[in-house]
Formats: structure tokens, sequence, C-alpha cells
């Protein structure tokens, strides 16, 4: 795959910032990949490569960038069969089953989402990432559902806008421990890394952590147990599995944040991304995309129900 070569001339005022200018002629890149081509020597201004990424541009410069192809990520696809609930030419919007890592980290380098993406789909190597090709967002290994890539740059840097902006609604089942204070309410707590367990979070004082918030409501209630539907307004690690524990009605089969012994009989956290919408380029209203509680999760609901009979 060649390089991309765009060539641009500067017409705005005297002594324009270049970095500045180079955003608004290619929208789908971030400034820090700009800024990154200029200081690998991609960007030439008049013909003579440019110094640095604030440099000045006198009116009438013509500015050349060149964009190699992304990078290979020596990633290995591997034929792992994906649940695909959407797809066309920009996204792809997988039902992600529980137990898959999204993309390789520590003791996770095979058998993630990425690898099986890319075995779906070659051309996606390195589009947001050399190693999270397509991955706007994440879900947690145990926790199923949707989740959403991109297949280029482009689309990959509206997607992220979207999210950053908090334009995307998404709504998560979870089935809890007890019941929260409320059937309905508000969770606003902040998470932080917890400075004794480096793998876990924590609810830490505002200043101290990220803001997070939480809005549920009860679907279904239940002698021991109940059924809540979550809208996170933010996206911090485990912000729903710790928003529940701060209610005092933590998520079945969390190991982490939850009991100990498990209430009920699961192998996982009871938690799904059932919904998700989401505005998409060139498009004039939302789109709204669903996946239903995997077989095990209907199987715990069946037998609570059975209980409560």
């Amino acid at each position: 795959m060649s390089d991309r070569v765009e060539t641009f001339r500067y017409e705005g005022e005297k002594s324009g910032r270049l970095d500045k200018f180079l955003v608004t002629c290619l929208p789908e890149f971030s400034r820090a990949r700009l800024q990154g081509l200029i200081e690998d020597g991609f960007v030439l201004i008049d013909s003579v490569a440019a110094k640095k990424s604030g440099q000045g541009l006198d009116v009438g410069a013509q500015v050349e960038v060149r964009i190699p192809p992304p990078v290979p990520s020596g990633l290995i696809p591997e034929d792992i069969p994906l649940n695909i609930v959407f797809e066309n030419e920009e996204i792809l919007v997988v039902n992600k089953a529980a137990g898959m890592v999204v993309h390789p980290a520590a003791g996770h380098d095979s058998g993630t989402l990425v690898h099986a993406v890319l075995g779906y789909d070659p051309d996606m190597e390195g589009i947001g990432g050399e190693e999270r090709p397509g991955v706007v967002h994440r879900l947690d290994k145990e926790t199923s559902g949707l989740i959403l890539l991109a297949k280029n740059e482009r689309v990959h840097r509206w997607l992220q806008d979207q999210f950053r902006l908090r334009l995307v609604e998404k709504t998560y089942i979870a089935l809890v421990d007890g019941k929260p204070p409320t059937p309905t309410g508000r969770v606003e707590a902040a998470i932080a890394r917890d400075p004794s367990h480096r793998k876990k979070m924590a609810i830490v004082r505002a200043d101290k952590g990220r803001e997070a918030v939480s809005e549920y409501k009860t679907l279904e209630s239940f002698p021991e147990h109940t059924l809540l539907e979550f809208h996170p307004l933010t996206g911090r690690t485990h912000q729903i599995r710790l928003h529940c524990a701060f209610l005092g009605c933590s998520i079945v089969g969390d190991a982490v944040y939850g009991k100990r012994n498990f209430t009920l009989d699961i192998s996982r956290h009871f938690l799904h991304a059932a919904k998700l919408s989401i505005m998409l380029p060139n498009e004039s209203k939302p789109r709204l995309f669903e996946a239903e509680l995997p077989d095990e999760l209907k199987t715990v609901l069946v037998e609570v129900r059975a209980r409560q009979a």
C-alpha cells in the first residue's frame, strides 16, 4: 500500500499555525497524529520539510502532507466467529460474548475481539492505533453485549468525538443482590485506580478521581435480587459495577466488587450492554442497535423468577 499525498494552499491570516491549519484540512486525523507526521518529516512547506508543529504559514504557502499507510500491528488475525449485529462500509457493531477480552493486554495475547476482527477484515489493521484496530470503546471481559468498531480513520475520529461529547446513549442490564435505596436514581461518584490493588478501581472523593455519573431504574424486583437498567453518562472503567456496589447492591456474580459467595448459579457477572444509540457520519438521526440477553443470563433470570413463584 503506497503513501497517500495531500496538497493544500494556505489562504488564511499571515503566520497561521501549521498544525491548526492541517486539522481543518484533514479532520479525520487528531491534532496529535498530525503533529506526529510533522515531527517525522512527512509535511513539507513550499517543498521544504516543516521544522515544528507551531511553525507559521505565509499566505499562499503550499503544504504537502505525506500520509504513510497504517503501521502493521504484528497481531495475528484469528478465525474466531463474530456475532455481527450491523455492518456497513464504515462501522462494525458486534455483540461480544462474555469471556472475550476486547484487545491484547498482559496475559491476553490471543483470542481477543481485535484478533477476531482482523481475521474477519484484515483491512482494519492499524485503524485508530496499532494494538487496538478500530476500537472506539471497551467492555469488561465478562460483560457481554454491544461494541462498536470503526473501519477507517475518519470514522474512528468521528465516533470518538461522539463518545467524548457524551452524545452516545448506552443501556446496560444488571441483576444485583438486594436492591438500591430507591427504585430509580442517579449516582455521582468519582472513580480512580485503587491504590492498594493495581487491577481494581475504586470510588474516591471528587477531587481525587474522574467524574463518573450513572442513572438507573428498576425493571423487576425479587425478594433477594433486583433487575436494573443502567445508563452510564460517563465511560469510566468498571463504572456500573462500582456504582452498584456503592449503592449497596453489587452485581450478581461480580467476583471483584461483589459478594465472594455467589447467591445464584452463575459463572460471570450479570451485566449486559443491551442497547447503543449513536449518530453515524452523514446520517440525520441516531441509529439504535440492540442485543438481547445471552442464554446464560436468561437462565439465571428463570431461576430467580421461579424462586418468587
